[in-house]
């Protein structure tokens, strides 16, 4: 099996480049997806997040606008969701794997693979990318998005150069889609082939 680690930074295409993965029979490990789940309704990180983030969380979960409000700009209460956090999502990831491990590639969507040692776990990195100015267009149109939000967000990631210098692969998003599933389908061959199928 070959683990690719799919990263990218905010609205660059993340998640359309991981749409293709699944549409072509590829398992992906949605990590934020994952977090949804376990800060949704009877989550298993609720009651975890509601003791150390008052006000946060209610029955129908996580608030994670008020969530966001209590962690943005505060290095400390940052860390310490990431630290409820982090330890729940590995157990998935861990399960994730353990029930693919015949498939000759699985993805693992992250998006702060880099950020947080995670591409130390993974064979290849695949980075998607697009034209900073396709970025902010796409990140404000966004609900809820603000320039100051999105600023803040984009200084807790890698800079989208330094992804593309450290990536095994860039899968570009700012062309047609059918340039970035052509890019996709070249990757699950090349897979493939290194798998011996």
């Amino acid at each position: 099996m070959i683990v690719l680690g799919l990263t990218g930074s905010i609205g660059m295409g993340k998640t359309t480049v991981a749409r293709l993965f699944a549409e072509a029979g590829v398992p992906v490990f949605d990590a934020d997806a994952v977090v949804h789940r376990l800060q949704g309704r009877d989550g298993a990180l609720v009651a975890a997040i509601a003791a150390r983030f008052p006000g946060t969380a209610g029955a129908a979960g996580v608030d994670r606008a008020a969530l966001g409000a209590a962690v943005l700009g505060d290095k400390v209460a940052l860390r310490d969701l990431e630290a409820i956090v982090h330890p729940a999502v590995a157990a998935e990831r861990a399960a994730f794997l353990a029930r693919h491990a015949t498939a000759p590639l699985v993805v693992l969507d992250v998006p702060l693979l880099f950020e947080t040692g995670g591409d130390a776990a993974v064979d290849r990195v695949a980075v998607v990318s697009a034209a900073s100015a396709v970025q902010r267009e796409r990140t404000l149109a966004r609900p809820g998005m603000t320039a100051a939000k999105l600023d803040s967000i984009l200084a807790r990631q890698l800079p989208d150069a330094e992804k593309r210098a450290r990536a095994d692969v860039v899968i570009a998003t700012d062309v047609p889609i059918a340039e970035t599933r052509a890019a996709v389908r070249r990757l699950i061959a090349c897979a493939g082939a290194a798998a011996g199928r």
